[in-house]
């Protein structure tokens, strides 16, 4: 004996809705939705950032070279010289006084 799964409807729809779940306006309830994160964190509740980096133009590069910017003023404060930092990171001297210089800021 087959028992027949209850489909609930939302209000506002109705069973000759052509793409019931398809529809981007669906309360989350009604989503089949499955959270899987990113590269930074294991889902998106869990996101340690307020505005996901992927919405933002160019946001996890950003994100990325202002990390690099951070250890770049730590190590400096530490008194790595600038050539050693820029060998370091691969990078210019001028990009490395450059990251100093936003970083101070």
């Amino acid at each position: 004996m087959e028992l027949e799964q209850e489909t609930i409807i939302p209000e506002g729809y109705s069973y000759f809705s052509e793409n019931l779940y398809d529809d981007p306006d669906l309360p989350p309830e009604y989503c089949h939705y499955q959270d899987e994160g990113c590269e930074f964190a294991d889902s998106c509740l869990n996101c340690p950032f307020a505005r996901c980096i992927y919405d933002e133009p160019g946001g996890k590069q950003h994100y990325i070279k202002r990390l690099r910017n951070q250890e770049i003023l730590r190590l400096y404060t530490d008194g790595k010289e600038i050539e050693e930092l820029a060998a370091t990171f691969g990078i210019s001297q001028r990009t490395v006084q450059r990251a100093l210089k936003r970083e101070k800021q």
